[in-house]
């Protein structure tokens, strides 16, 4: 049977496929706390305020990588190399989603657009995120070996999640509402593209792993593309649509600690 839990399961039951699974998510959100650091130190002037929220979803992504690299290291797993067609960051920031990072490499503050760039950009992929670990934590958040740490990024991600959604109606009640109308459409139709591509080849590469039928990794294929069919007809719209969130200024104060993942020794350091 086919079912979100059961392919999880074997995913994560096996270790070679537990390791991809973990270096995958590791390197995203690592890359992700970098990118988040550097346009905290660069915002302009004039979003000055915005830094300790950016920067605290930076602290935020990297503290989701060390818990992935703890995860390996609790089996004893050292991480594995990502396949590049399965770094959706990377691939995202090659299409020009988001803030290049040879400008982020600079000395050099960012500007108003770029801001909105970024926020917009952050929109469609917390969604995501968002979504997934609201599904992981759905399936695995009692599990002894993986429900805390699913609990935590969980949290986290519906809290930045909460900033892109409130940040860009401010900026939106400041002018800027049809910019990032487009900004949000032009990264989720091109997220949806990556996302589907990354999702084939990370299931591939699974299917490899554990042995699966020409059959059954076809059928996920099968499912994969019918998910992206029906974002491109409409779904996408999600990707997109503002509203306040319940929870104001969710990156506004002191990020949570999670001890038991703390790096030791032996790791490394009204818009529509």
């Amino acid at each position: 049977m086919l079912s979100a839990k059961s392919l999880f399961q074997e995913i994560l039951g096996n270790d070679d496929s537990f390791r991809l699974f973990c270096s995958i998510a590791a390197t995203g959100e690592s890359q992700g706390g970098w990118e988040n650091a550097r346009i905290a130190a660069l915002v302009p002037a004039t979003q000055r305020a915005l830094a300790p929220k950016v920067a605290r979803h930076g602290a935020d992504e990297d503290k989701h990588g060390r818990i992935f690299e703890a995860l390996l290291r609790k089996r004893g797993l050292t991480p594995a190399e990502v396949p590049d067609d399965a770094d959706y960051t990377m691939i995202l920031e090659g299409l020009g989603i988001g803030l290049a990072h040879e400008k982020l490499r600079r000395e050099q503050h960012l500007t108003e657009r770029d801001v909105l760039t970024y926020l917009a950009h952050s929109r469609v992929t917390e969604q995501r995120a968002s979504e997934e670990m609201a599904m992981l934590k759905d399936l695995f958040g009692a599990d002894p070996e993986l429900g805390r740490a699913v609990r935590m990024i969980c949290r986290d991600e519906e809290d930045h999640l909460a900033y892109c959604h409130e940040e860009l109606l401010r900026l939106a009640a400041e002018g800027h509402g049809r910019l990032i109308r487009t900004l949000l459409r032009e990264s989720a139709r091109a997220e949806i593209r990556v996302y589907r591509n990354v999702s084939l080849a990370v299931m591939a590469r699974m299917g490899t792993i554990l042995g699966w039928s020409r059959l059954r990794g076809g059928l996920l294929a099968l499912g994969i593309h019918g998910r992206y069919v029906y974002e491109r007809l409409g779904g996408w719209r999600r990707l997109t649509r503002l509203r306040m969130p319940e929870r104001r200024d969710a990156l506004g104060g002191a990020p949570a600690v999670a001890p038991e993942y703390a790096p030791d020794a032996a790791a490394e350091p009204g818009v529509a």
